[in-house]
């Protein structure tokens, strides 16, 4: 594979087609130039001082793990590859080359982190981390452990990342409209989805309108508040979702959780609790009165509050790490 990738990358070829991840539903294809891959890889190893070596540890289906090989190409050096090791020791071992990077999900990271083999990464100059928001827990493992995070935004449509810890790549350009929706533009955008209309939908006059909500501070940094699709309106009240995810991960018992809104008939939409116990707390007894008192003691209206709640081994993935929404509302009891 990362042949063929050299070659492309030295020659030029034929744009690659991307699919999305289809966290939220459909996925789509999405159609990446030469020149935007390039321009995408080119501006991120400038941002870290340089080519490097990089260990491969995502799918090269999905946009992450195939910047990967194109950044590798781009420095001459094959990536080493995580799953053809025995341990993530080894692999980091085997990175070549004076700087060495990796680029992984939050999930990724916070397995590391349970496991208690995330300081192997603090030998790397660098750990990109993107395709979701990194919680403040996970962040602060990271840094204590010495690992050098770089939290990256960005999505198919601009070839990966490419606004790195709130600042754009050079050549990239971020705005917010009124509505709080972020809006990318630059040299890294892709030319369209398979689907013109789909195409058509987000992407006018250069710029791509992304599912994201955010705020560009005094110092010109983006920050990410949530997504479009995580506000939902459940009995006329406005519930912003993230917010009720927080308040359920503190919940005692609780390992993991999310909180999502599935259409409802009544509310409109209603507010669904996906819950993960620990392994040593089962939460079967758990009333949906006393998950409202746990909320309003985070600090939140009780409006906000759950009115279903869905018990769970694990939350479901994508094969990149997101969060699979599709599959989570298809749990919930109809």
């Amino acid at each position: 594979m990362f042949a063929l990738v050299e070659t492309w990358v030295r020659d030029g070829g034929e744009p690659i087609v991307v699919r999305t991840s289809g966290s939220t539903g459909e996925p789509k294809d999405v159609v990446l130039s030469h020149r935007a891959v390039l321009a995408s890889a080119r501006a991120s190893l400038a941002r870290l001082d340089g080519p490097g070596g990089w260990l491969q540890a995502m799918p090269v289906t999905g946009v992450g793990g195939l910047q990967v090989l194109v950044r590798s190409a781009v420095a001459g050096l094959e990536p080493a590859y995580a799953d053809e090791h025995a341990s993530l020791a080894a692999a980091v071992a085997a990175v070549p080359g004076e700087r060495r990077y990796a680029s992984l999900v939050p999930t990724q990271a916070h397995r590391l982190v349970e496991a208690g083999q995330v300081g192997v990464l603090a030998d790397l100059d660098a750990v990109l981390i993107g395709g979701a928001a990194v919680p403040t827990g996970l962040l602060d493992a990271l840094t204590s452990a010495g690992v050098r995070v770089v939290r990256t935004y960005g999505m198919s449509e601009t070839c990966g990342g490419c606004v790195y810890d709130g600042v754009p790549l050079d050549g990239v350009r971020m705005r917010v409209d009124e509505d709080g929706q972020v809006h990318l533009a630059g040299p890294v955008l892709f030319d369209g989805y398979a689907d013109p209309d789909a195409t058509a939908r987000v992407l006018r006059d250069g710029w791509f309108a992304t599912a994201d909500l955010g705020e560009i501070d005094r110092d010109g940094r983006l920050r990410i508040t949530g997504r479009s699709d995580d506000v939902v309106v459940s009995g006329g009240v406005n519930v912003p979702l993230p917010a009720v995810t927080a308040a359920l991960r503190t919940y005692a018992g609780v390992r993991d959780a999310v909180a999502l809104g599935v259409p409802d008939a009544e509310w409109g939409a209603r507010v669904v609790a996906y819950l993960v116990p620990d392994d040593a707390v089962c939460l079967d007894g758990l009333r949906l009165d006393e998950l409202r008192d746990g909320v309003e003691e985070a600090g939140l209206p009780r409006a906000w509050a759950p009115r279903e709640v869905v018990l769970l081994d694990t939350l479901p993935l994508l094969p990149g790490g997101k969060l699979d929404r599709a599959a989570l509302r298809r749990a919930v009891r109809r």
